[in-house]
């Protein structure tokens, strides 16, 4: 072989190692880059958790995806069975506010629904029996009124537990609407108002049964 041709194939193999690197770097099935705090770039075709560092899915244009954080597997089975939503009124409302921390102070993973008009009213009467704020859902339970008590109790049969296994990460959603708005650009009718919510009187609070409906 001449030199020429030597030197020609030294090139054309200097020019390969880097396409090759990234090869054994990026497999074909990788679906995330994730950059670690260390500044180490690793690629997987597995959900990046977010201990993991900044994750950015490949071929995305966009900011880095936001990865949902894994429950532990003691609150992630009880969560599935009987999931958790809190019924809130907007506004100056302390037993709401009294219920959302009570919540977040167990660890407890749960979906907020408020009363934006006169179909979630309506649809919060239906579901419920009652227009009280807050109302507690655990599973097939429903909870009327605010009672810290109560709420524990029913928490503790379902099976959460009472200190708070949440990863450091968790974030908890925006409050939504309870009926889904088909049309979110459409301006609201002027005799739409919400119908009023009111707290049930102590008396009206009972302890829970045998008649429990999880």
């Amino acid at each position: 072989m001449s030199s020429r041709s030597v030197r020609s194939s030294l090139r054309l193999a200097a020019r390969s190692l880097p396409l090759l690197a990234l090869a054994i770097a990026w497999p074909a099935q990788a679906q995330y880059k994730v950059i670690g705090a260390d500044g180490k770039v690793t690629y997987t075709d597995r959900i990046p958790n977010p201990n993991d560092g900044q994750a950015r899915a490949l071929n995305a244009r966009t900011a880095p995806v936001a990865v949902e954080p894994e429950l532990p597997l003691e609150l992630r089975q009880v969560a599935n069975r009987y999931p958790v939503t809190l019924y809130t009124a907007t506004g100056a409302c302390e037993p709401c506010q009294t219920g959302r921390t009570l919540l977040r102070q167990r660890g407890i993973p749960y979906a907020e629904k408020q009363v934006l008009g006169v179909e979630d009213s309506q649809a919060l009467e239906k579901l419920s029996g009652g227009r009280d704020a807050p109302t507690l859902a655990i599973g097939a339970q429903i909870v009327r009124g605010m009672s810290p008590d109560l709420w524990n109790s029913y928490l503790d049969a379902a099976g959460y537990p009472r200190e708070s296994k949440l990863p450091s990460s968790y974030q908890y959603k925006a409050p939504s609407p309870i009926v889904e708005r088909r049309e979110a650009s459409a301006a609201p009718r002027p005799d739409a108002q919400p119908a009023p919510l009111q707290a049930p009187p102590p008396e009206q609070v009972q302890a829970p049964s045998g008649s429990i409906r999880f």
